[in-house]
C-alpha cells in the first residue's frame, strides 16, 4: 500500500472511503446491523482503523488485514470492559475475508508477512505456556470437539480475563483459582477440572495485548445464547 494514503493530510478522505470496510468488520463481529449514530462499536472501530493508519508499516502485511486485527481486538477489549458483556461464540469461517482479499489483492509476500506475525506470537505464547508447564500439544489434546462446549469455555475465559484478582492469582500461582471461577461463572467443579488447561490458555490470550493476531485468529463474534 502507498504510504501517502495513510498520511494525516489524506486521512479523512481515506477513512471515509473505507467506512464500508470498517462497518463490515464491526457488524460481522457484533453479528448484527449497526448504526453510525447510535452504536459505540462503530466509533470504537473507526478509532482502531485510524490507529492502524498511524502504526502501519509494510512489514505488517496487508493494511486492511492489519486494520481488521486492530478493529477486532478493540471490540473484544470493549466487550471485556463493558458491564453488559455479550455472549460470544467461535466462528468456523470469516465472512470478511473475501472483502479484504478482493479489495487489497493480497500478494504472496503480504500473506507470508502475516503468517510470520502469527508465528512470532505463537512462539511468544509457547514460551508463556512453558511457565505453566504446558505446551501446544497439551492444548490440542484438551481442545473440546463440540462447538457448544467451546463457546461455553470461551465465555468463562472472557469473564475471567477482566477480573484482576483472577489474573493476579494465575500469574503468581501459575494455575487457575478454580473456586473463584466457579463462583463467578456458576460452573461445576468437574467441568472446570476437565477443561482447566483450555480455559487457562484462553484467559492468557484474551487478557494480553501481546497476542493481537492470536486473539484475532480465534474468530470471535457476538452470538445468541441458547443454552
Amino acid at each position: 500500500m502507498e504510504k501517502q494514503f495513510l498520511n494525516k493530510d489524506n486521512r479523512d478522505k481515506f477513512i471515509e472511503e473505507n467506512k464500508g470496510f470498517v462497518y463490515t468488520v464491526a457488524s460481522t463481529i457484533c453479528n448484527r446491523k449497526l448504526d453510525w449514530v447510535n452504536d459505540d462499536e462503530l466509533s470504537i472501530s473507526l478509532i482502531a482503523f485510524n490507529n492502524a493508519c498511524d502504526t502501519y508499516d509494510d512489514c505488517k502485511g496487508s493494511f486492511l488485514g492489519y486494520a481488521k486485527v486492530l478493529i477486532k481486538n478493540a471490540l473484544i477489549d470493549y466487550f471485556r470492559k463493558t458491564k453488559n458483556t455479550p455472549y460470544l461464540m467461535f466462528e468456523n469461517h470469516d465472512e470478511v475475508t473475501d472483502y479484504i482479499d478482493n479489495k487489497s489483492a493480497l500478494t504472496e509476500f503480504e500473506k507470508s508477512r502475516e503468517k510470520l506475525e502469527l508465528a512470532d506470537e505463537i512462539a511468544l505464547f509457547s514460551k508463556k505456556l512453558s511457565t505453566f508447564k504446558l505446551s501446544f500439544t497439551d492444548l490440542l489434546d484438551s481442545c473440546p470437539s463440540h462447538i457448544d462446549t467451546r463457546n461455553n469455555l470461551l465465555n468463562i475465559a472472557f469473564k475471567c480475563s477482566s477480573e484482576k484478582s483472577i489474573l493476579d492469582y494465575i500469574n503468581s500461582k501459575k494455575k487457575l483459582p478454580i473456586s473463584e471461577i466457579m463462583l463467578l461463572t456458576n460452573s461445576k467443579r468437574k467441568f472446570m477440572d476437565k477443561w482447566r488447561k483450555y480455559i487457562l490458555a484462553l484467559i492468557l490470550i484474551l487478557s494480553d495485548n501481546d497476542y493481537s493476531y492470536l486473539k484475532s485468529y480465534l474468530n470471535i463474534k457476538v452470538g445468541e445464547y441458547d443454552g
